[in-house]
């Protein structure tokens, strides 16, 4: 058995290269961000006033550790909580004006980075890959 070829050592070391590319991009534009706040943010900028357990399911993440992400998001200033008129005892998240500043900032960067993450690639390889990748979480509605 030869684990550098198993899918699941595959992935991860995929996974390393694509966080160190969204790390040293991001970093190299000033911004402050890891994939996990980038995405959530993302969800929120798509979803205002979504609720963070919604948040965390539209991310793929877990429930009980999605409050740190949003903790440190609305400490850098980019995330605001507010009280739902429909249920006192939820949340709505909402991009504050600085946290809607540093998400136009980044998207772009983001979008660039995703060439990066494979480089090695083909576009229609990346078209395979990504189609595949969807398939195999059993998200293939994702396709874009």
């Amino acid at each position: 058995m030869q684990a550098q070829d198993m899918a699941g050592h595959l992935i991860r070391r995929l996974h390393q290269l694509s966080a160190q590319v969204f790390q040293t991009r991001t970093q190299d534009a000033g911004l402050d961000l890891t994939p996990v706040q980038f995405a959530a943010m993302d969800a929120v900028a798509s979803h205002p006033g979504i609720d963070q357990a919604s948040v965390a399911a539209l991310i793929a993440y877990d429930r009980a550790t999605i409050g740190g992400v949003v903790d440190r998001l609305a400490r850098k200033g980019y995330l605001k909580r507010v009280v739902s008129r429909s249920d006192r005892r939820a949340r709505e998240l909402r991009l504050t004006e600085e946290g809607q500043q540093a998400f136009q900032a980044a998207a772009p960067v983001v979008r660039t980075l995703q060439a990066d993450i494979l480089a090695n690639l083909t576009a229609p390889e990346c078209d395979t890959l990504l189609a595949l990748l969807r398939k195999a979480i059993g998200a293939e509605e994702l396709q874009r």
